[in-house]
């Protein structure tokens, strides 16, 4: 069976169309800041150089979404949790508009798709309320099934070019028919955003999924009020999609750098055909998500002291924005050789703390796992320390940090909790951190680790809705309007910083000219 009967995107009487969501600013969706020292010694040198690339300038042009939600129906879901489950997709049924589409495809012991991708009008949304209402709990668990019938209705799409696909995939229980699901092939298209749902979920599977679609995350929702607050966040950051097939290439300088590593989570990376070259790819990028890449470096010694300053590595970028592709100017990132060995920038100390966390994190997992619950407590202890030695003190991320440990901690006290609780916890954390993007897990009033600010709103609004599902929610389109008033040039402000930074890079070139001519 072929699922390409995916429905076109029309005008609506809401006056929403594709034609009306195309910028005119394709520069500056995204905005690159080279982070490093100014000055480095004259010996051979480590040197870090840190990339952050930035989603900015969300306005009225932001692709149509394709979402299928794949929704666990088994046996036991009865009860409330498939109320707060129809009680969260409610929320996200009301808040797609007429530019996007969405699919529902449930499992219990099969799959089954209830609706095609449809273009959510007023009708759509009335007749997927309708289906969501009518769901009823029966049956085994065979998450393969509903995971190979959404990558099926994404992929047989007809209507394809510029828009935001994604998989939002559920379960409460673990898998008891069809396999193993962490062994489907997902492919390089499309992400898939999982959630554990409840104590009893297979938080090992779940992940997996996640890890190996292109940009999901896995979320613990133990806590079954916050499936509305998981699912919020989630679209979110699905319907502020500023760019997508965003690749970041470096490439080291000849005579000046040598590239030793590039970290960049779990995204791939590929080798140019230059020597030196390194190409992370990203995808989807939301607005005022924030991408982190740290490139470790080996300065050759100099005999001298520069001038102006070398180029160490270059920097490329590209994206694409309504299905139009964008090459960025090459950059450069700079040092002068000086002898001097200045200290660290503040904001990659910071990172690496983040990054060492992280790690610690999955080590303490990897204990636990063994059952060396006294070593992994005792490895949390010490990235706790770590975090208290920070010399950047009341710095938002390393507060964060600190309360993440805070919450695991908390739930390694026994090797029962820990597989119960703690577990999906640090396995949530390792994607989140892989990933830079945020997930729900713990206490969400506190965990908001990647959090944009469309998600911080999306999930105060979750939870008023699930409290009064009858109160009116505001559409996406009036969220935009809302942060566009909040901040005017917003629209604009990416692609001023990105011409006047091009401008800048070109006078530091004919500066660079001048300087070797005299």
């Amino acid at each position: 069976m072929s699922f390409n009967d995916d429905q076109p995107i029309v005008a609506t009487t809401q006056d929403v169309s594709e034609e009306r969501y195309r910028s005119s600013f394709v520069a500056g969706k995204t905005k690159l800041s080279i982070i490093n020292k100014t000055e480095a010694p004259l010996e051979e040198t480590k040197f870090k150089v840190m990339l952050e690339l930035t989603g900015s300038g969300l306005g009225n042009d932001r692709p149509g979404v394709d979402l299928v939600t794949v929704l666990d129906v088994s046996g036991s879901m009865a009860g409330e949790k498939l109320e707060k489950m129809k009680i969260a997709m409610q929320f996200v049924i009301k808040k797609l508009s007429p530019i996007d589409r969405l699919s529902v495809v449930t499992f219990e012991a099969n799959s089954k798709r209830l609706c095609p991708l449809r273009q959510i009008t007023e009708s759509a949304q009335s007749d997927i309320e309708n289906l969501v209402t009518a769901l009823v709990a029966n049956g085994g668990t065979n998450i393969t099934a509903g995971l190979q019938t959404g990558l099926k209705i994404i992929n047989d799409r007809t209507l394809s070019s510029g828009r935001v696909a994604a998989i939002i995939l559920m379960s409460d229980g673990e898998q008891n028919a069809g396999g193993d699901a962490a062994q489907v092939d997902i492919g390089n298209i499309v992400p898939v955003f999982t959630f554990g749902f409840g104590t009893k979920h297979d938080p090992t599977v779940l992940n997996a999924i996640a890890h190996k679609s292109k940009g999901g995350t896995y979320s613990d929702v133990q806590n079954q009020d916050n499936l509305s607050i998981a699912f919020a966040g989630c679209l979110a950051g699905l319907l502020t999609v500023v760019v997508q097939d965003l690749e970041l290439t470096v490439t080291q300088v000849e005579t000046e750098s040598t590239i030793e590593n590039v970290r960049a989570g779990a995204y791939p990376q590929s080798k140019g055909n230059e020597a030196g070259s390194v190409t992370i790819s990203f995808g989807d990028l939301y607005d005022k998500e924030i991408r982190k890449v740290m490139v470790d470096l080996v300065l050759p010694s100099v005999g001298k002291r520069a001038g102006p300053g070398a180029d160490i590595i270059q920097i490329d970028y590209t994206y694409s924005n309504g299905g139009k592709p964008f090459f960025a100017n090459t950059l450069y990132a700079n040092v002068r050789r000086t002898g001097a060995n200045t200290e660290e920038k503040e904001e990659v100390l910071v990172e690496e703390n983040r990054l060492k966390t992280a790690m610690m994190i999955k080590e303490a997992r990897s204990m636990a796992d063994q059952k060396r619950l006294e070593e992994a407590r005792d490895k949390i202890l010490n990235a706790q320390s770590m975090l208290d030695d920070e010399k950047t003190p009341d710095n938002p991320l390393i507060e964060m940090l600190k309360i993440e440990l805070q919450q695991l901690q908390r739930l390694m006290k026994s090797q029962q909790m820990y597989e119960k609780k703690g577990r999906p916890f640090a396995l949530s954390s390792e994607t989140s951190h892989d990933r830079q993007r945020f997930a729900t897990r713990g206490d969400v009033e506190k965990l908001r680790l990647f959090a944009t600010p469309r998600m911080d709103a999306y999930i105060d609004q979750a939870k008023a809705f699930d409290e009064d599902p009858s109160k009116p929610l505001p559409t996406s389109d009036q969220d935009m309007l809302k942060e566009l008033a909040a901040d005017p040039l917003g629209t604009i402000a990416g692609a001023l910083s990105y011409h006047i930074q091009s401008a800048i890079q070109s006078l530091q070139a004919i500066d660079k000219i001048i300087n070797k001519a005299r």
